[in-house]
C-alpha cells in the first residue's frame, strides 16, 4: 500500500492516470467492486498471449505502390456495381459492410493489434505479470519497428474505392486509436521485454506519422470534414502530438474543437450530421467518443472542453444527456439503425463522463442498466475511481473479499 502511494500516476493521454492509480489503490484496500472488471481484463490479456503477430506485410491484395509495407484498406460501405463490367466503379451502400473488402484490408489487423496491446499493457499495470509486456513488445515491434514487417509512416492508400480512388483522406480514421497505443507505451515503460531503444523507435515512428498527418493532402481533407471524421482527426493528431511532446500541434488541434462542437451538436444534444446516417445511433456515439477523448486530452493543456458550451447551446454534456437514455438496450432508438449496435455501446462513454462531469446523473444511468453490461466492463476499472457513485462500505468489501478468497 505504501509503495502504491509513493508511485506517481502514469501520464496517460486518452486514459486517466490518476484514476488508474486510484483503482489500483482501491483493489489493494480490498474494494471488491472492481474485481469482476479486473478478472475480465486478466482473461482478455491471457487470451491476447496467443494473438498475432500482426503486420501490414501479410496482406494478399497489395496497394498500387506494390509495397507490402504500405498500409492499405478499402471503404467499408462500397460494393460492386452489378450493372457494369467488372463491377467498377463501386457504388456506396451506407451502413452495409462489404465483407470481401474488409477481409483484404489492413484495418482489422490494426484494430486487433490495438486491442491486444492495450489489454496486455493494462494487465501489466494492474497485475505485474511479466508475460503480458513481453508479448506486447513483440506485437509492437512487428507492426512498427521490425524492418521486415513494419508499416510505412503514411496512409496514402487508406479506404480506397475500386474504380474511383486509390486512397483518400477518409482512410485516416482507420488509425484513430493510435492514442490507445500511445497510452499502452507509457504503461509499458520499463516493463520486462520493452527497452529504451524500443521506446525511441516508437517515438520516431509516431513523430514521422504525425508529420504526414499534418502536412499531407489527405490530412488536409480530413481536417476539413464536417462530421465525425474531423473529430477523430483532431483527437488522433492531438494525442500523437502530446505523445511526442509537440505541444503547439496538439494545442492547434484541440483549439478546433469548440467550433466543431458548435457546428455539430445542437441545443437539444443531437448530432444532426450523424443522425442522417443509416446507423444513426452508432455514429452519434462514435462522434461523441471523439469529443470525449479530446476533452480528456485537453486537460493536459489546461483547456476545459468538458464544460464548454456553444452560444447555441450545444455541448459534450448536452449530447451525452441526449444519448444516455438509450444506453438501456431495452429502450428503442427512434431513428434509423440498420445494424444492431453492441448492448454496451454507450457504457464506456458514460463511465468516462461520470468521472469528468459531476452532478449529471450518469452514475444513475449506469446503475440502472443490467449488471451484465457494467459489472465487469473494462471502463469500470478505468474510470470508476473518479465516480461520485456511492462506494461499497469498506467493512462489507473486506468481508466479501475474504469470502471470495475462502
Amino acid at each position: 500500500r505504501l509503495r502504491l502511494l509513493s508511485e506517481a500516476p502514469p501520464r496517460l493521454l486518452w486514459l486517466r492516470g490518476d484514476l488508474l492509480r486510484a483503482a489500483r489503490e482501491r483493489l489493494a484496500d480490498g474494494d471488491t467492486g472492481l474485481l469482476p472488471a479486473l478478472a475480465l481484463l486478466r482473461a482478455q490479456a491471457d487470451s491476447a498471449l496467443t494473438a498475432g503477430p500482426f503486420a501490414v506485410t501479410v496482406k494478399r491484395l497489395l496497394p498500387p505502390s506494390r509495397d507490402p509495407h504500405d498500409y492499405a484498406s478499402w471503404g467499408p460501405y462500397w460494393w460492386p456495381d452489378s450493372t457494369r463490367p467488372g463491377g467498377t466503379p463501386y457504388v456506396r451502400r451506407d451502413g452495409e459492410v462489404n465483407p470481401v473488402l474488409r477481409r483484404e484490408s489492413d484495418a482489422p489487423r490494426l484494430y486487433a493489434l490495438t486491442d491486444a496491446v492495450e489489454s496486455l499493457a493494462l494487465a501489466w499495470y494492474f497485475t505485474r505479470d511479466p508475460r503480458h509486456p513481453r508479448l506486447a513488445a513483440l506485437l509492437l515491434r512487428s507492426w512498427f519497428l521490425d524492418p521486415a514487417s513494419r508499416m510505412n509512416r503514411h496512409l496514402r492508400y487508406g479506404q480506397a474505392i475500386p474504380g474511383i480512388t486509390e486512397g483518400r483522406g477518409t482512410g485516416i480514421i482507420d488509425t484513430r486509436d493510435l492514442g490507445r497505443i500511445a497510452d499502452a507505451l507509457t504503461l509499458l515503460d520499463g516493463a520486462p521485454g520493452w527497452t529504451a531503444p524500443d521506446t525511441a523507435g516508437l517515438h520516431t515512428w509516431f513523430a514521422e506519422f504525425l508529420a504526414w498527418l499534418t502536412h499531407s493532402t489527405h490530412g488536409a481533407e480530413e481536417q476539413e470534414a464536417l462530421n465525425n471524421h474531423a473529430d477523430w482527426y483532431d483527437a488522433q493528431v492531438a494525442a500523437i502530438a502530446l505523445f511526442v511532446a509537440d505541444t503547439p500541434v496538439a494545442r492547434a488541434a484541440l483549439a478546433r474543437l469548440p467550433e466543431r462542437i458548435a457546428a455539430q451538436i445542437d441545443s437539444a444534444g443531437r448530432l444532426p450530421r450523424e443522425l442522417e446516417r443509416t446507423r444513426s445511433l452508432h455514429y452519434s456515439a462514435f462522434a461523441l467518443e471523439a469529443f470525449a477523448r479530446s476533452a480528456d486530452l485537453a486537460r493536459h493543456l489546461g483547456i476545459d472542453l468538458w464544460h464548454w458550451r456553444a452560444p447555441g447551446g450545444g455541448s459534450i454534456a448536452r449530447a451525452l444527456d441526449f444519448l444516455a437514455p438509450y444506453a438501456d438496450p431495452a429502450r428503442p432508438w427512434p431513428l434509423e439503425q440498420v445494424l444492431t449496435p453492441p448492448p454496451d455501446l454507450l457504457v464506456p462513454l458514460l463511465f468516462r463522463a461520470d468521472a469528468a462531469l459531476s452532478g449529471r446523473n450518469y452514475c444513475d444511468v449506469l446503475s440502472s442498466l443490467p449488471p451484465a453490461l457494467t459489472r465487469a466492463h473494462r471502463a469500470r476499472l478505468l474510470f470508476a475511481a473518479g465516480s461520485a457513485c456511492p462506494r461499497e462500505p469498506r467493512a462489507l468489501a473486506l468481508l466479501r473479499l475474504r469470502n471470495v478468497q475462502d
